[in-house]
C-alpha cells in the first residue's frame, strides 16, 4: 500500500531501500515486520510481541532482544546504558514475566573514550541492581572510526512467567491506564538535540517497570488483560496495534491525558504530538472496568506509578481506530504514522 501524499519516485525508493521510518514503530516498520521479516523467518515460529513466550521443561519463559542506538548517548535523566537495561526489563515485565538475566553486546566506534564507556557500564550495573536482574553474558566489537556513532548496545533478556499470568480477550468497556506523564523521554531528548534552554527541567522517564507491574499483578490478579510499554511511536502507536482489525476502538479522553507543560511546549515548537513520542518508563494497561480504580491505587504506591491514572476506554465507536475525545466534545483521530517523528530516540 502506498503512503498518502507521496510521489511515485519516493514510493519506488520505499520498495527497495531501508528508510529511517522502518525503525520508527509506525506503519513502515509494521509493514517491514509483517511482510519481509515474517516471510523470511516464518510466521509460525516468529512471535511479534514484546517478548517470545517459550516452554522450558515444566515452565514458560519470556525471551526478548533489543538494540539501542540513541543519540546523544547521555541525555537528561539517563544514558544509553540505563536505557538498554530498563528497556529489556520492561519488555519482559509487560508479558507478566519476572526478569532474571540479561546479555550485553557492545558495538564501539574506534576512538570512543574509555571514561564514557565506564559511565555507561556503571549505569547498566546500577539499573540491573535496582531491577533485580543479572547481566550474565555479552560480546564486544569495535569498528573503524566513522563506521558507527560512538556506541550501540544490544541486550537480550530472559524472564520466568508466573503461573496464571496471561493476556486475555479485550472487551468494550475495559479501561485504559497509564502510570504517569506521556512523552517525557522522546521530548527531553529532542529538546537537548535542539538546545532548548527553557526545557532544562524536562527529564527522560527512563525506568524499570517490573516492580510496579509485579505489585499490580499481586494485588489485582486476573484484572489486567493487556500490557505494553509505549516506546517508539508512543501511546498512539501501541493502541493502534492493539485495535487493528478488531471490532473495537481505543477512546482517549483529552482532559485525562497527563502531559507536562514542558513537553507540550517543545511539541508545539517542533510540530510533534506527544501521543506519538517515545516513553521509556511507562506502561499502558487495559484492565477490567471494575478493577481499574484499585489498580491505579496500587500503582501510586510505587515510585514509578505516583502519577498513574485512567486515560480512556475500549469503545464500540470507530472499530479498529484510535481517537481522542476533546474537552468540547469533538473527536480527533490518531492514525498509525507512516514515518518517524523522532529518529534515534532509543
Amino acid at each position: 500500500m502506498k503512503a498518502p501524499g507521496r510521489g511515485k519516485e519516493i514510493d519506488n525508493i520505499m520498495e527497495d531501500k531501508i528508510l529511517m521510518g522502518h525503525g520508527s514503530g509506525g506503519k513502515l516498520m509494521n509493514d517491514l515486520i509483517n511482510g519481509l521479516i515474517k516471510d523470511k523467518f516464518g510466521p509460525c515460529s516468529l512471535q511479534l510481541d514484546d517478548s517470545a513466550v517459550l516452554p522450558i521443561g515444566s515452565n514458560n519463559i519470556a525471551f526478548t532482544t533489543d538494540t539501542f542506538t540513541i543519540t546523544p548517548i547521555f541525555f537528561p535523566g539517563g544514558d544509553i546504558g540505563e536505557l538498554a537495561v530498563n528497556g529489556t526489563v520492561n519488555d519482559l515485565a509487560v508479558m507478566g514475566a519476572v526478569p532474571l538475566y540479561i546479555s550485553s553486546g557492545f558495538i564501539l566506534e574506534e576512538g570512543f573514550p574509555i571514561a564514557d564507556l565506564e559511565k555507561v557500564m556503571d549505569s547498566m550495573r546500577k539499573a540491573a541492581q535496582y531491577a533485580g536482574v543479572q547481566i550474565v553474558t555479552g560480546d564486544t566489537k569495535v569498528v573503524e572510526k566513522g563506521k558507527a556513532d560512538k556506541i550501540f548496545i544490544n541486550t537480550s533478556g530472559i524472564g520466568l512467567l508466573k503461573s496464571g499470568v496471561q493476556r486475555q480477550d479485550i472487551e468494550t468497556g475495559d479501561l485504559i491506564l497509564i502510570n504517569g506523564t506521556i512523552g517525557d523521554h522522546g521530548i527531553s531528548v529532542m529538546a537537548q538535540r535542539n538546545n532548548f534552554s527553557f526545557s532544562s527541567r524536562l527529564l527522560s522517564d527512563c525506568a524499570a517497570l517490573n516492580l510496579l507491574i509485579a505489585a499490580v499483578l499481586e494485588k489485582a490478579p486476573g484484572a489486567v488483560k493487556f500490557m505494553r510499554d509505549p516506546t517508539r511511536g508512543g501511546v498512539a502507536s501501541v493502541l493502534n496495534e492493539l485495535v487493528h482489525h478488531r471490532p473495537f476502538s481505543a477512546r482517549l479522553i483529552e482532559e485525562k491525558l497527563p502531559v507536562k507543560d514542558e513537553v507540550n511546549g517543545v511539541c508545539d515548537i517542533l510540530g510533534i504530538d506527544p501521543l506519538y513520542a517515545a516513553n521509556e518508563g511507562k506502561v499502558i494497561m487495559v484492565v477490567k472496568k471494575e478493577k481499574a480504580a484499585a489498580i491505579v491505587d496500587v500503582m501510586r504506591t510505587v515510585k514509578e506509578g505516583e502519577e498513574a491514572g485512567i486515560i480512556g476506554e475500549i469503545s464500540e465507536t470507530y472499530p479498529g481506530k484510535v481517537f481522542v475525545e476533546t474537552g468540547v466534545g469533538g473527536k480527533r483521530m490518531l492514525p498509525l504514522l507512516i514515518e518517524e517523528q523522532l529518529p534515534r530516540i532509543c
